[in-house]
């Protein structure tokens, strides 16, 4: 087995075709067919079911192919490290809020600290992000919730605020019971997050559920969301230095919740101490004496 077969099985798996994968790498579909073949042989599993209508994934093409992301991208990131292993590059990883909000300015005030480091922060999901700080895919992780993984060490950085934003002049009190939330049109997150989650589960011990709300709109990102409601089409829980600079100026209304605990902590996990080389540990000693304070 080599990457590149990886790398096109993982393709084909997305595209449920070996043809359109063949034009689009600029390879014969025989030449492709033929590594599948040797992908398949050398794991001594069959991957696919091919038929006229494209490629379906078999239970063993289905296993291959959970792990087939952290192997390609643990490759990649050897690749990388190979070649920037004279660098101190820091790779971080942050739930999409953290590193939106949050830690923008914290690691301007890093880099003014150690101006020898380099960093890359990508936003992601807490599960995501917990995997590539296991995985070496990335060496810092901020997420929403403590590592369970014995070789992880978590290490709480904030508790993040979570407010019902409005639009400007709405007729809403600045404290109210969740209840009263309820017949107001309400904009959302899509995916999961750590807000959605302690959203549920005030609904269920309320005895609701989301359907039983005005919901008027699902987003990609909380920067939708607040456009959304700065126009006045609704209502939604993000967190407080999401729209901090909004509603300073005035531009939206803050309400908090006065039954319910909405709000989060953010945990910044790491391999254990001695595992760290010098860098990242530089920059988990020099981030721990910022305390509270990381936030714009």
């Amino acid at each position: 087995m080599n990457i590149e077969s990886l790398e096109y099985f993982k393709k084909i798996a997305e595209i449920k075709s070996i043809s359109k994968v063949a034009n689009k790498s600029h390879i014969s579909q025989p030449a492709l067919s033929q590594q599948m073949q040797k992908l398949e042989d050398s794991l001594g599993q069959k991957l696919f079911v091919r038929s006229n209508r494209g490629v379906k994934l078999t239970q063993a093409g289905e296993l291959v192919l959970k792990y087939a992301d952290n192997i390609i991208r643990t490759y990649d990131k050897m690749l990388t490290g190979l070649e920037e292993q004279q660098k101190s590059e820091i790779k971080i990883e942050a739930d999409f809020t953290i590193a939106t909000y949050c830690l923008p300015c914290a690691l301007l005030k890093m880099q003014d600290r150690f101006p020898t480091h380099n960093y890359n922060l990508i936003s992601g999901s807490s599960d995501e992000i917990e995997g590539d700080v296991f995985n070496d895919i990335c060496e810092i992780g901020f997420i929403t919730r403590p590592s369970n993984e014995e070789d992880l060490v978590s290490q709480h950085v904030i508790k993040e605020k979570v407010v019902l934003i409005s639009p400007k002049g709405y007729d809403i009190s600045k404290k109210l019971y969740l209840e009263e939330v309820f017949n107001h049109p309400l904009i959302i997150l899509k995916d999961e997050c750590i807000i959605k989650e302690n959203f549920h589960l005030a609904l269920n011990d309320l005895g609701y559920n989301i359907d039983d709300l005005n919901i008027i709109a699902r987003m990609e990102t909380t920067e939708a969301i607040k456009t959304l409601v700065q126009k006045g089409y609704g209502l939604a829980f993000v967190p407080y230095n999401a729209v901090k600079e909004e509603y300073l100026d005035k531009e939206l209304q803050v309400s908090t919740i006065k039954d319910y605990n909405l709000d989060y902590n953010v945990f910044m996990i790491t391999k254990k101490y001695e595992k760290l080389n010098s860098t990242i540990r530089e920059f988990v000693e020099g981030f721990n004496k910022m305390g509270k304070r990381i936030c714009c």
